[in-house]
């Protein structure tokens, strides 16, 4: 037996942190924070335990205890006072996420980058205008080119209010194209977008959506959102949003899609981003909870491997515990 060649010589102590091929860092992580407009107080989300939804009277605060932790960028969920059928809220000057997200750049140094989508502010739980007849009989469920328009305005509000990133979400065709035009012509150049380039129909979604209060009132969201089964796909998808101007490269979620990150990072020199999802941080929980996991432990073993997949980014319900940590 050939023994010349043996990798346990650099596994010893001195020499296994020198070798190691993957680093993370709290500079790595974006904390999600969920502000909610329909309450005075900070209210526990049941399904993700740690996490609230906060008054926009906490908002600072609740960004500057994540930034103690040495995380630097936050990202800015809404849950509006009101919703109707086009979510005339999430664009609205004096809107949650708008005057959050004012607040938090005037009294802190946080990175702030917003997310653009409906599903929190329409009355039916969809990313767009709906089809005259997507509750009985949908075939696309959102009409996709109105949609663009409400994102683009969504965009612009958000930026007029200090945001330094803006995050559309909803896989509408063209998203990308549509933010970019609008937020140059309203003089936004240095505001970059931040794609979810290649957004899955998860079921590991289901927690956010109890947080966001953004659940489809009826159906699914199979029409814009990608199929799991899909890879090839999600390549087409990437290579849309960049040939539109998308600055960084989202996929989400995370862990079943280790894959899609990778094969980002391989085709595309952009910065790639992944969201480490509500189910995924749910789930450890819920198996610490029952003694059969140490969650500090697979949290950051977790968030390691989605960094050593090409993740340049990672949007995490675990920033503050796994910062902490590092």
């Amino acid at each position: 037996m050939d023994m010349t060649r043996r990798p346990r010589r650099l596994r010893t102590d001195g020499v296994r942190p020198l070798v190691r091929e993957t680093d993370l860092a709290a500079s790595d992580l974006i904390a999600p924070v969920f502000v909610d407009a329909t309450t005075d107080e900070r209210v526990p989300i049941e399904t993700m335990p740690g996490h609230e939804r906060v008054p926009v009277s906490e908002a600072v605060a609740r960004v500057e205890e994540i930034r103690e932790t040495g995380v630097e960028a936050v990202m800015l969920f809404g849950v509006p006072e009101s919703k109707d059928d086009r979510g005339s809220r999430a664009w609205a000057e004096d809107g949650v996420v708008q005057e959050a997200t004012r607040r938090i750049t005037a009294e802190t140094d946080a990175y702030v980058i917003t997310d653009i989508c409906l599903c929190e502010y329409t009355d039916h739980g969809h990313c767009g205008v709906l089809e005259d007849d997507a509750a009985e009989d949908p075939t696309l469920t959102v009409r996709n080119d109105e949609t663009l328009e409400l994102l683009a305005d969504i965009a612009v509000s958000h930026a007029r209010a200090g945001a330094d990133m803006v995050a559309p979400s909803g896989m509408i065709d063209g998203m990308v194209g549509a933010i970019r035009g609008a937020l140059d012509e309203d003089g936004h150049t240095e505001v970059p977008i931040m794609s979810y380039a290649a957004k899955f129909e998860s079921a590991f979604y289901g927690p956010f959506r109890d947080a966001a209060d953004g659940a489809p009132a009826f159906g699914d969201r199979r029409h814009y959102q990608m199929d799991p089964a899909n890879a090839r796909e999600a390549r087409r998808e990437v290579d849309l949003d960049v040939q539109q101007g998308a600055d960084v490269l989202m996929v989400k979620p995370a862990l079943p899609y280790l894959d899609i990150v990778a094969q980002v990072r391989d085709h595309h020199d952009h910065p790639v981003a992944a969201y480490n999802v509500s189910g995924e941080y749910a789930m450890l929980h819920a198996a610490a909870e029952k003694g059969w996991l140490d969650l500090e432990s697979v949290a950051y073993e977790s968030l390691l491997s989605i960094k050593r997949a090409g993740a340049d980014l990672i949007l995490t319900y675990f920033a503050e515990d796994v910062a902490d940590r590092l």
